[in-house]
């Protein structure tokens, strides 16, 4: 019997960890004041996103951190991974989505975390320095600009005809786990096109990466995924764009300085990342090292 505790809370659980009344934990839910998820009408509560919640509230001294994990969480980008095996940074890659990266990055279980969440508030400007903002309040977290990349539909053959998410319907999806952003995001556009992107067919299974995703249109598991053009080109799969969307690197503001951050920095900097990014195509990296945010 493993050992290892479930990734996700349900409604009971989490009302035990806080030590509260279930009706209280749906309230939270309902308020959108507790990160959670629906799956099939079901509440569940992603439990590294609870724990950074709960971290978010402590107050008293500051004791002296530990020393950051040479890790890089977050988001799963092939580029990033290249630059990280290549480098020689001596950082390694846990690419579990987004909200999980953030979540690690809050508990100090990672250095830093690639994210690519949209958001709509109208005090940001449209990806990620609102999230991270929220997420770790008054904290020295920088928010650096990685790349832009294109976005949308990847095509096995037996999706030729679709030219947008509409006609994904009785199609088989090849869909992220929860705790991606480009998941959560794809159900928003789905919605917005009129289309319940939770209940098309497909491997129940997720995809934990963005190559895992092509992978299961090339074995014949799924005819479509929203996922990146420079993957769709690597794997021959057809592409219908659909927005462009810009990829971030957020860290400790020390882990800026350490040697293993700062020797990626320098490969970033050269001239075999740049020609990989143009090899890969759908990157635009113009805006690499830029920052969006420095708190607190």
């Amino acid at each position: 019997m493993s050992d290892t505790p479930p990734r996700y809370l349900t409604t009971r659980e989490l009302a035990g960890m806080l030590r509260i009344g279930e009706r209280k934990v749906y309230e939270l839910a309902a308020t959108g004041e507790v990160p959670c998820v629906r799956v099939v009408g079901k509440l569940l509560f992603p439990r590294a996103e609870i724990e950074a919640w709960i971290a978010t509230a402590r107050s008293g001294p500051e004791i002296a951190p530990e020393p950051l994990p040479p890790i890089v969480a977050g988001s799963h980008d092939p580029l990033l991974d290249w630059a990280l095996r290549e480098s020689g940074s001596g950082l390694a890659a846990f690419f579990d989505g987004s909200h999980d990266g953030l979540a690690r990055l809050a508990a100090r279980k990672a250095a830093a975390a690639g994210m690519h969440v949209h958001e709509t508030s109208p005090e940001g400007d449209g990806w990620n320095r609102e999230t991270l903002r929220a997420a770790l309040p008054r904290q020295p977290v920088v928010l650096v600009e990685f790349a832009r990349r294109r976005r949308g539909l990847l095509l096995g053959p037996g999706a030729k005809a679709v030219c947008g998410i509409t006609d994904l319907a009785g199609l088989r999806l090849a869909r992220r786990q929860a705790s991606a952003a480009s998941q959560r995001l794809f159900e928003t556009l789905a919605a917005r096109a009129g289309l319940d992107g939770t209940s098309l067919p497909g491997p129940q299974t997720p995809a934990r990466t963005e190559d895992e995703v092509a992978r299961m249109i090339r074995d014949g598991a799924a005819d479509a995924a929203f996922g990146l053009e420079c993957v769709a080109r690597q794997s021959g799969l057809g592409f219908v764009p659909l927005l462009e969307e810009r990829f971030d690197l957020a860290l400790w503001r020390r882990a800026w300085f350490e040697p293993p951050m700062q020797r990626l920095l320098r490969f970033l900097d050269g001239a075999a990342f740049r020609a990989r990014a143009e090899e890969m195509g759908g990157y635009d990296i113009s805006n690499l090292g830029r920052v969006h945010f420095n708190g607190p």
